[in-house]
């Protein structure tokens, strides 16, 4: 009769468990945040109002009829950070933007800074991309003379040390002006 031996199991596995065990977690209770949410929206009552992310708008002047770059500040609250738009893991909420189209303005495309290295304190190994302080995005813009706003929707999933909060929208107005 042949013996058998069970798999040995390292103290390095059973953090990886642990630490998926915890985003999933994570995850489950916002997403229940989320839906509550949504549900005391459409039963009238007021949604919740802190955002984590501000959208600073500063007036901007590009070429007119010609590629320019136009820049999308941002400023994620002190103590918070936001998924980059490359998260480490399928199971994180990417930052994305949506982008309103005009007839007047064509934006080629929106590109995103690289994202920071963070831990959370009960797993300083696992590193996760993120954006945190000033964020700085960049639209690829070609626009008609005159004045425009860009108008776009930021989707983002604001996060402390403690937890993740359900995913939010910010609408983005940026003023500029082509000549």
């Amino acid at each position: 009769m042949r013996e058998l031996k069970s798999p040995s199991v390292t103290s390095s596995t059973i953090r990886t468990v642990l630490l998926w065990t915890a985003i999933l977690a994570v995850c489950f209770v916002a997403e229940w945040l989320h839906r509550a949410h949504a549900q005391a929206i459409n039963a009238g009552q007021s949604p919740l109002k802190k955002q984590h992310v501000e959208f600073v708008a500063e007036g901007q002047t590009i070429a007119a009829n010609k590629p320019a770059l136009l820049k999308l500040h941002l400023k994620v609250e002190n103590g918070f950070h936001i998924n980059s738009h490359v998260p480490k893991s399928e199971m994180l909420i990417p930052t994305k933007i949506a982008v309103v189209e005009t007839p007047d303005a064509d934006v080629k495309d929106v590109d995103f800074p690289a994202g920071t290295p963070f831990s959370f304190a009960f797993e300083p190994k696992q590193k996760l991309d993120v954006y945190q302080g000033d964020v700085v995005l960049t639209a690829h813009v070609t626009a008609k003379p005159g004045e425009h706003t860009l108008k776009a929707a930021l989707h983002y999933q604001a996060c402390d040390q403690a937890a993740c909060y359900p995913p939010k929208t910010l609408q983005i107005e940026q003023p500029y002006t082509a000549k």
